[in-house]
């Protein structure tokens, strides 16, 4: 069992490691969805959920798969379980808010393929966290993930108000402030050590 602080564990989920700007992990919504701010502000709540449940479900399947004497079970069985709650997560999201549900878009099925979220079962279960330190981890990456999210939606916004030349528009513009955002966010790297 890892013994890092829970307090350690948050802050190394969310900022030293950021699941997107630091293992350019889920980039896919972080480009897709981040144009605006109240869209990429649910995605990352989605996103954070779907990271918490199967963050819990992934040390169940873990204890269970080292009983049995089986963790060659544990790639496909994680895959079963965010499958699973992201398929929750999209039926609540389209009966509770259908608006929220058409500019989400093909963006919320895709959380399914979220290599971010497998990246978390994946990293929890190897570093040898405990239940809390998990739940704990999974909150972090979250956190950091809409995070992400939203600085970029940010930007991109005030970036739509502001005279830019015709050849850095959309996709080149994006993709320099995403690069600037990962530079900044390697800066916490220092808090590790």
């Amino acid at each position: 069992m890892n013994d890092d602080p829970l307090w350690y564990v948050f802050i190394n989920a969310c900022l030293i490691n950021n699941f997107v700007l630091a293992y350019f992990l889920g980039i896919c919504p972080f480009l897709g969805i981040s144009a605006k701010l109240g869209t990429a502000a649910r995605m990352g709540g989605a996103v954070t959920f779907v990271m918490l449940t199967s963050s819990v479900a992934a040390f169940g399947i873990q204890s269970m798969l080292l009983l049995i004497d089986a963790p060659y079970l544990k790639l496909i069985s994680f895959i079963a379980v965010i499958e699973s709650t992201v398929q929750l997560v999209e039926m609540f999201i389209k009966k509770v808010s259908p608006a929220l549900f058409r500019a989400l878009g093909i963006f919320l099925p895709l959380i399914t393929t979220n290599c971010a979220i497998l990246g978390l079962a994946l990293f929890q279960t190897n570093k040898g966290y405990g239940f809390l330190q998990s739940i704990i981890y999974a909150a972090g990456a979250g956190a950091g993930f809409t995070l992400a999210l939203v600085l970029m939606a940010g930007l991109r916004e005030k970036l739509e108000l502001a005279k830019t030349p015709d050849i850095v528009r959309g996709t080149a513009i994006t993709l320099v402030l995403a690069g600037l955002l990962s530079l900044c966010f390697m800066c916490f790297a220092g808090l590790a050590s």
